[in-house]
């Protein structure tokens, strides 16, 4: 690596930073980051902190799993690369497939489709659920349906389905057939409804009165996060996607959960669909698969939509999509040593109980600042507090405060995640009871500092 002086003089000058404004980035470039170990992260400095984002909620395992490191070179010095398109399939993907469909047994997917990470997933879902109705003679089955706040990545149809503003007014207009409702979301919502269970009976009549208004017949697949992640950690209530479920089921309807964030332990348990007690037709999977080490991800298929495909003999089965990078001998290395340390630490045990800690103090922060208005999480290492000007208003906390707080957090040897008026916790799942309680004790000098 360069030096310093080199690497700060071009942070900005040659790159487009992902998910920011070119000219904001160049009066205030991205803080440099040059090691990381176990939990921790340092920067170009030296200032070392805890990673209360986990790389960007997919360093599951933290930055020292010697394991998955050493199945990389391994790898490389064995088979770095072939193509899985026609003919020829490296041998890792195959081993991982078998692996995946045991993982997601109790999810009922039994066929993995490898991709090159989240948004990739996605739009091969969206792809598949519309070939699936077509394979059974309903292909004006072509429309979607998602929550308002779900993220979804940002390829054309992923930006289509999302239902966050800022990855779509630049690019409109998008995929059309895309229908949103209202979020899980008791903090706000149209209804003005704060009880999270009447809420999810409300939202489940708007998704009957929206299929019932475009004609079940048009409409492909819902798709959702079983926790909502990047709109600001929106746990539904539990009774919300197996009824979801239901009316996809008595609609004909696809239900596809995006579990990009959620998959492989994060909310306290494998996946977030086992978490509601609901399988879906199709897992969309990326992130924590290899522990963020190498790019990968794929989707996982039901025996519903595998009965269609593999019995259809002509080009209508063919499955026209797929990546150069698709089952690439490396990742998939990466993932099944991913997948054999996540099970031998069963970090879904120390998930929930971190998760349940930070939640808990997030609380408390809550009744000591008045910056806080809301705090959700509860359902293992997804936490977030919604900041607000004021509680009454819950008008949303202004840019500068969010500032302070993330550059007093910082300085207090954590690094937090905001996002508009949300401060978003996701560290790794191998956090201990200390750094929880370090996490919180910096969130409370930021908001201290903020006033």
């Amino acid at each position: 690596m360069r030096d310093h002086n080199f690497l700060t003089e071009n942070n900005t000058k040659h790159l487009w930073q992902p998910m920011a404004n070119p000219a904001e980035v160049k009066d205030n470039p991205p803080r440099i980051i040059t090691g990381a170990e176990g939990v921790r992260i340092t920067d170009i400095d030296g200032h070392s902190m805890i990673d209360a984002v986990g790389g960007l909620w997919n360093a599951n395992l933290g930055y020292s799993c010697e394991p998955i490191k050493q199945a990389i070179a391994d790898q490389l010095q064995t088979l770095p690369y072939y193509s899985s398109f026609r003919g020829t399939m490296p041998g890792p993907a195959i081993e991982l497939a078998y692996e995946l469909r045991e993982w997601f047994a109790e999810d009922g997917l039994t066929r993995a489709f490898f991709t090159s990470g989240g948004s990739d997933s996605i739009d091969v879902s969206l792809r598949l659920a519309r070939q699936y109705h077509k394979l059974r003679s309903e292909g004006e089955r072509v429309k979607f349906i998602s929550f308002k706040k779900g993220y979804h990545g940002t390829h054309w149809g992923g930006a289509s389905i999302n239902g966050n503003a800022n990855f779509r007014r630049n690019y409109e207009p998008l995929l059309p057939g895309c229908i949103h409702i209202p979020a899980p979301y008791p903090y706000r919502n149209p209804f003005g409804e704060t009880d999270p269970a009447r809420l999810a009976q409300l939202i489940a009549a708007t998704l009957e009165d929206e299929i019932a208004f475009n004609g079940a017949t048009t409409i492909a697949a819902f798709i959702m996060e079983p926790i909502l992640g990047a709109g600001g950690v929106i746990p539904p209530h539990e009774t919300l996607m197996p009824m979801i479920r239901e009316i996809c089921d008595r609609n004909g309807i696809l239900l596809i959960a995006d579990e990009v964030i959620t998959a492989f332990g994060r909310t306290g348990a494998w996946t977030g669909s086992r978490l509601w007690g609901v399988q879906p037709d199709m897992t969309c999977f990326a992130k924590a698969i290899t522990n963020a080490y190498f790019p990968m991800g794929g989707v996982m298929i039901s025996e519903r939509l595998v009965d269609a495909f593999e019995t259809s003999t002509d080009a209508t089965g063919s499955i026209g999509s797929g990546y150069t990078y698709s089952g690439h001998p490396v990742g998939a290395a990466a993932a099944l040593a991913c997948l054999e340390e996540t099970k031998r630490l069963n970090v879904i045990e120390n998930a929930a109980a971190r998760g349940t800690q930070l939640y808990e103090g997030c609380k408390r922060l809550m009744e000591k600042h008045e910056l806080i208005g809301d705090v959700r999480g509860g359902h293992g290492m997804m936490t977030a507090l919604e900041c607000v000007a004021d509680r009454d208003s819950k008008a949303p906390a202004p840019g500068p405060k969010m500032a302070k707080v993330q550059e007093t957090a910082y300085a207090e040897g954590v690094m937090i995640r905001v996002s508009g008026p949300n401060i978003i916790l996701s560290p790794p799942l191998i956090l201990d009871e200390a750094d929880a309680s370090a996490i919180i004790d910096a969130l409370d000098a930021g908001f201290t500092a903020a006033g």
